[in-house]
């Protein structure tokens, strides 16, 4: 059994909710440089150029790309043989990103109750998911979560009679009625199966898989690039001023379900695709 104090995890949560936000992944920076060769609009490419610069600035200054710094989500796997000392990890987790907002000067962004919205000053709580995992090691992914795109997932129960044509139409019905709110080039995370709130939590897991990996099952693959096409056909365009860069990727995730059900859920991340992991 392998121990790990709380301290280790705070400390790690707080230095990810920053970099999230200072540092854009290097596969999101190779999709812009490839859709600006891509893109057909003048308009388009000097947006996704623009859009390359303002990632460099915020890397080489370290200070946010975007103003809303997000709500936390975080994802973490926890090994069996693990045992945390010192507390308990969620509070461990909500102390780093306590610290990460505060310190990291951070657009403190939740409020304590939906409805009274006042705000918690410290954009804490993180809404954070755990998987149990072989082994004696903890894998923390902090995912800051802006709201312009979050604000534009839908969730449907299709008909199993539905079927693939079912589920296309749904998601690009989805990010047409999304337009240019959610900042495209945009990435789109799909769920399939399950129940509704599986769904959800899968098309969310969806928007951290690297841009340019495709699903390893070869129908879902399929799915993935009729998607990106049809999507891209739409002509949002970076920003929604047009063109044929309206989405980054499209990842989809799948998960067996009832026989009588079909859920299906669109989760949608801006062109600031922000994820951060480490392994303890």
């Amino acid at each position: 059994m392998r121990e790990i104090h709380i301290d280790e995890i705070i400390g790690s949560v707080k230095e990810m909710c920053m970099s999230a936000n200072y540092n854009l992944g290097k596969d999101v920076m190779d999709a812009f440089n490839c859709a600006k060769e891509r893109e057909e609009s003048p308009i388009g490419r000097g947006i996704i150029d623009n859009l390359i610069k303002n990632a460099n600035i915020a890397k080489d200054n370290q200070v946010p790309m975007c103003q809303d710094t997000g709500m936390a989500v975080v994802f973490v796997e926890v090994g069996q043989d693990v045992h945390i000392t010192g507390g308990l990890i969620t509070d461990a987790i909500n102390e780093g990103v306590r610290r990460g907002y505060t310190e990291g000067y951070l657009r403190k962004s939740v409020v304590k109750d939906p409805l009274i919205r006042e705000n918690t000053r410290d954009n804490t709580p993180a809404v954070i998911y755990y998987d149990m995992v072989p082994g004696d090691k903890i894998k923390i992914t902090v995912a800051p979560k802006g709201f312009g795109s979050e604000n534009m997932s839908k969730t449907k129960m299709l008909k199993p009679s539905d079927g693939m044509n079912g589920v296309i139409d749904f998601v690009v019905e989805a990010v047409s009625q999304a337009g240019p709110n959610p900042c495209p080039p945009i990435v789109v995370g799909v769920g399939i199966g399950g129940t509704i709130d599986k769904a959800c939590n899968m098309a969310k897991r969806a928007l951290l898989r690297p841009i340019g990996e495709a699903s390893s099952k070869e129908h879902i693959k399929e799915i993935e690039e009729i998607l990106i096409e049809k999507i891209n056909n739409l002509g949002i365009g970076p920003q929604g001023l047009g063109g044929r860069t309206t989405a980054l990727t499209v990842n989809v995730e799948t998960f067996p379900t009832h026989i009588a059900g079909l859920p299906v859920a669109v989760n949608i991340n801006c062109h600031a695709s922000r994820h951060e992991e480490r392994v303890i």
